[in-house]
C-alpha cells in the first residue's frame, strides 16, 4: 500500500491506495472518498502536528488490515513555506504558527515552525516524500484536472490563505527549500489592517485571504468572505465596491504571476474562490486580458477542473 497525507492550515486528510495502480480520475476520486479527516493541531508542543500525521497513519493502516512496514511511499503534501532545520523541512505556516505574527493572530501558541520532515523520515525514511501543497495541487491538475496537457501553467489556491503551484517548460518549480509559489507573501498594499498571519502586513494574503477578509471587514457587518461575497451579489453596494478592490488586488497579483514566467494557463482554487466562482472569475480576468496582450493574448484563466477536492487530490498525485 501506499498513503498520501494532504495537511493543510485547517485540515490533516490520509488516505492508502494500492501499490503500482494507475489510477484513473473516477478510481481517485473512489480512494479519496474513505479518507481520514480532522482538523489541524495546533496546540501543545511544537510536535503536535508530526504525532497527529503518524497516528493517523497507524490508525488507517489498522483499518486496513495492514501494518505500516506493508506501505512502500508515503506522500505528504504539506501547507508551507518550508525552514530547513538541521537538513530537515519544518513547516512555518502563518495560518498553524501562532508565534509568527503574535498574540494579534490569535493562534494559541507561540510556534514559528514545526518539524515535519525529521520525524516522519526516521519511522518511513526513503519511502517519505515531501512536497509543498501547492506543487501537489498543480500535479494533480496536471493529470486529472484542467491543466492536462499544458507546460506553462500554475494552480492557485484562493483560500484559508493564498498559494501558487507554478509550472515552466514542462517543469515544475520549487526552489531551495520547497518554496517556489508562495507569491500569497508577496507586498501588494499599505494596508495597516492587513496584518498577515506570518508578519507581513500589506501582503497578498494579508489583504484578501479567507482569514483576512474576516478580520478586516467584520466591524462592517461582513464576518466572512461568504457572506461579504453573498452580500455583493444580492445587490449590496457596500460589499460590491469592497469585492471589487479585493478581486483587484488578486487580479493583479495573477497578472504579475502572468508577465514574470509568461503562462498559458492559469486554473483557480480554494473554498474562497470556489464558492463564488461564477461572480468571481470574470472579475479576475478583467484585471488579467487587455494589460499587454504580447503576454496575455493566449493565457487563460479557469476554475480548477478538480473542483474543492483539488488538494485531496494533490496528495495523491505524489504517490499514485
Amino acid at each position: 500500500m501506499k498513503a498520501c497525507v494532504d495537511l493543510g492550515g485547517t485540515k490533516i486528510a490520509v488516505s492508502l491506495i494500492e501499490a503500482g495502480q494507475e489510477l484513473s480520475l473516477a478510481q481517485a476520486s473512489q480512494v479519496l472518498q474513505s479518507r481520514r479527516v480532522e482538523p489541524t493541531e495546533k496546540s501543545g508542543l511544537t510536535d503536535a502536528v508530526a504525532r497527529q500525521v503518524l497516528r493517523m497513519l497507524g490508525q488507517a493502516c489498522e483499518a486496513a488490515g495492514i501494518t505500516e512496514q506493508d506501505i512502500t511511499a508515503v506522500g505528504i503534501s504539506s501547507c508551507g513555506p518550508f525552514v530547513a532545520v538541521n537538513g530537515m523541512l519544518e513547516i512555518s505556516n502563518p495560518n498553524i504558527c501562532g508565534g509568527m505574527a503574535g498574540p494579534a493572530r490569535g493562534l494559541p501558541n507561540d510556534w514559528v515552525s514545526v518539524p515535519l520532515e525529521a520525524p516522519l523520515r526516521a519511522r518511513f525514511g526513503e519511502k517519505l516524500q515531501l512536497e509543498n501543497d501547492g506543487v501537489g495541487a498543480l500535479q494533480a491538475e496536471r493529470r486529472w484536472g484542467a491543466l492536462q496537457g499544458y507546460s506553462h501553467c500554475a494552480y492557485v489556491t484562493w483560500s484559508t490563505g493564498i498559494g501558487f503551484g507554478l509550472c515552466v517548460d514542462g517543469r515544475i518549480l520549487r526552489g531551495k527549500h520547497g518554496n517556489a509559489g508562495h507569491a500569497g507573501h508577496t507586498f501588494v498594499s499599505d494596508h495597516s489592517d492587513a496584518l498577515c498571519g506570518c508578519g507581513n502586513r500589506g501582503d497578498l494574503e494579508g489583504v484578501v485571504a479567507g482569514n483576512a477578509i474576516a478580520r478586516r471587514f467584520a466591524g462592517a457587518g461582513y464576518p466572512g468572505a461568504s457572506a461579504l461575497f453573498s452580500a455583493a451579489q444580492s445587490g449590496d453596494t457596500a460589499a460590491q465596491a469592497i469585492v471589487d478592490e479585493l478581486c483587484r488586488v488578486m487580479g493583479r497579483g495573477l497578472y504579475n504571476m502572468v508577465a514574470t514566467l509568461d503562462l498559458e494557463r492559469i486554473s483557480l482554487g480554494g473554498g474562497v474562490f470556489w464558492n463564488h466562482r461564477a461572480y468571481l472569475l470574470p472579475r479576475l480576468s478583467a484585471e488579467i486580458h487587455g494589460k499587454l496582450p504580447a503576454l496575455t493574448d493566449a493565457f487563460e484563466l479557469v476554475e480548477a477542473g478538480l473542483g474543492e477536492r483539488v488538494g485531496d487530490f494533490g496528495a495523491l498525485a505524489l504517490v499514485s
